[in-house]
């Protein structure tokens, strides 16, 4: 199992939109918790999700995957879901258990990467079934808060969302036993990699 890299330049401009994504969170939380503009809240949320896709999108398409890249983008999706759904449940828009659930399934994935590294893996690559989990939450979060603007349309949001949400976790939880077990093979199949990166038992 390897990763490709095209290049191990930091100053690229997917790694520029994830820093940028990651800016984003505070300016969410503020508006979330402080005037509880959602409204604005929902825009931060929705460029987020647009330059999730951007970075993505250009670093195939001109050749600039990086290793950094591979680190800041899937750092910047979970970010982003660990604070809008903390930020929800302290405005009681979801319940608790939705953020023990997706916090206890990147606590797994967290346990995971003394493992990696003892085989000279700083993260794994990220899969369809990660990428479309990340894409249900993302996308499901602003459509439960736009659903708290009042009736009509705005519940049809919040129903959307909702559905969005459940799924979302479904597959956040799916993607996680997938890492876990790409974990395990590698454990199983590849040999230690010392600090001076010599091979051993």
């Amino acid at each position: 199992m390897t990763t490709s890299y095209d290049t191990d330049r930091f100053c690229t401009v997917p790694n520029g939109l994830s820093i940028l994504r990651l800016l984003g969170v505070p300016v969410f939380l503020w508006l979330v918790l402080g005037p509880r503009a959602d409204g604005w809240a929902v825009l931060v949320l929705a460029a987020a999700g647009l330059s999730d896709w951007l970075d993505g999108k250009i670093a195939r398409r001109w050749h600039q995957v990086s290793r950094a890249g591979q680190i800041l983008d899937p750092a910047a999706d979970r970010l982003y879901i660990l604070s809008t759904i903390v930020a929800l449940m302290v405005r009681d828009v979801v319940p608790a258990w939705l953020v023990v659930v997706l916090v206890a399934r990147d606590l797994v994935l967290l346990a995971q990467v003394p493992v990696l590294r003892t085989r000279g893996f700083t993260s794994l690559p990220v899969h369809f079934v990660g990428k479309a989990a990340t894409f249900c939450l993302l996308y499901s979060f602003p459509l439960v808060l736009l659903g708290q603007l009042g009736a009509g349309i705005w519940t049809v949001a919040r129903v959307i969302g909702w559905a969005f949400a459940i799924w979302g976790t479904v597959l956040y939880w799916w993607a996680g036993l997938l890492y876990a077990r790409q974990t395990w093979h590698i454990r199983t199949t590849l040999p230690r990699v010392t600090r001076r990166g010599q091979v051993g038992r």
